[in-house]
């Protein structure tokens, strides 16, 4: 899958004006605020992503064949990573999350400059969202 996501490029872009990365993190804890706001009832632990240093809730359901995400978190700065990866994969087919090369996240930087333990959070909630998809995509089949 070579072609640009549209999404994705927005995304490298408004992170482009930053020359620091103190500065991608304030922008970063801004976008928490636009995180679409998970239901209470799913702040719990079988919501829960498990291998992140914060706590991380993801929830999926299902419109008209496409995939929305909800999630919340207890840490700012991953509240902004999720916000934008339900940006690139909300409104999606199941197949479609499954397909998406995340590029961005190299492209702004962002792994490059997580710690270890961050990383690997951010890694488990691409995990979760695809194992969303994947179990939307076989309830398709």
């Amino acid at each position: 899958m070579d072609k640009k996501d549209q999404i994705q490029e927005e995304i490298i872009e408004e992170f482009s004006v930053f020359d620091d990365w103190l500065d991608k993190y304030d922008y970063l804890i801004g976008l928490s605020d636009s995180l679409p706001a998970i239901a209470p009832e799913h702040r719990t632990g079988q919501y829960l992503i498990e291998g992140c240093q914060s706590r991380v809730w993801i929830d999926a359901r299902t419109d008209g064949g496409r995939i929305f995400f909800t999630a919340d978190s207890d840490a700012i700065i991953t509240k902004g990573i999720i916000a934008l990866l339900i940006r690139v994969l909300n409104g999606r087919t199941p197949q479609e999350v499954l397909d998406t090369d995340l590029y961005f996240i190299d492209a702004i930087g962002l792994a490059a400059n997580l710690s270890p333990t961050r990383a690997n959070g951010l890694a488990a909630m691409v995990r979760q969202m695809r194992l969303y998809a994947l179990a939307y995509a076989s309830k398709n089949d």
